[in-house]
């Protein structure tokens, strides 16, 4: 199996990215033969798996999802969608933890980058509302791994190229969030933007891809205004802004708070770019740079 090139090139992350990578085409072919299934497409791919069209033995549509097993954010996506069962999200057929495979329901390839950006922001928003459930103690605890990430990035300040008032707001809000309860407790998604949005014949629109932890539903919302960015051209601030309150509104949060989340995963995603490049061995490339210059953006666009 010829691994996508958009996939291929996450071996710039590091040996642990290659292993994967040299590991995946016999992964994949193993799960085929043991699930009894046929491919139906071309391989598809998201940041960190590869999504391949199939046929079951009995002749149903699906897909064979098999990510990256070195991300704890995807660890428990199989126990998400087994909560979830279909409502709001994508249904799960069958898992195997350990290979990082699920085996999952064929949704459309149109996502929500398509729609209004504002409409968009509303639909998420509806989402939330059939996500959000409680969580079990199955689930990895928001505020242990946030603070794990704030230790990271404290020690790492000097090196993260964002301006230092940000650096610590995030630094000091975060932790805050760290000893508040209400940091726990809700099912989150954890990566619901437009293109984790399908539709569907059996409801308009379905999640994918989540990244679920036992979290604050405020944790949601950064993701819809890094997304679509070249949409942005030109009226950068203010679109950021529209979204942010759309969303807010449509979901009935509460506004500073989702601001703060904001600014703490902004930055937290400007500091994983430099872990990155420096587990890699170089210095940060192109796109990284692009990347930290556009959480920094977030950041400041959101802030009153």
């Amino acid at each position: 199996m010829e691994i996508p090139a958009g996939l291929a090139a996450q071996r710039r992350l590091g040996p642990d990215w290659a292993s994967w990578l040299d590991l995946l085409p016999s992964r994949c072919t193993a799960l085929l033969v043991e699930w009894e299934l046929e491919p139906s497409g071309e391989p598809m791919h998201g940041h960190s798996s590869l999504v391949l069209p199939v046929h079951t033995a009995d002749g149903r549509q699906a897909v064979l999802k098999v990510g990256f097993d070195g991300s704890e954010q995807t660890a428990d996506e199989h126990l998400a969608l087994q909560v979830w069962a279909g409502g709001g999200a994508v249904r799960m057929f069958r898992a195997d933890p350990v290979r990082r495979a699920l085996l999952l329901e064929r949704l459309s390839t149109r996502d929500l980058s398509g729609e209004w950006d504002v409409q968009a922001c509303q639909v998420i928003a509806g989402l939330y509302e059939r996500l959000h459930v409680p969580a079990s103690p199955r689930f990895a605890r928001l505020p242990q791994l946030l603070e794990g990430w704030l230790q990271a990035l404290d020690a790492d300040a000097r090196n993260v190229p964002v301006p230092p008032r940000l650096i610590d707001q995030a630094l000091v809000r975060g932790r805050e969030f760290v000893a508040d309860p209400d940091s726990a407790g809700v099912l989150v998604h954890g990566d619901l933007h437009y293109e984790n949005v399908l539709a569907a014949d059996r409801a308009p629109w379905l999640a994918i891809d989540p990244q679920p932890m036992s979290g604050d539903r405020h944790y949601e919302v950064a993701p819809l205004l890094w997304n679509r960015w070249d949409e942005m051209a030109g009226y950068l601030r203010p679109s950021i802004q529209q979204r942010f309150f759309t969303v807010v509104e449509a979901a009935g949060l509460d506004e500073d708070r989702a601001r703060d989340w904001v600014l703490v995963r902004m930055v937290l995603n400007a500091h994983w770019a430099v872990s990155d490049a420096v587990q890699a061995g170089r210095a940060l490339d192109a796109a990284e740079r692009d990347w930290i210059t556009r959480c920094i953006a977030v950041a400041k666009a959101t802030q009153p």
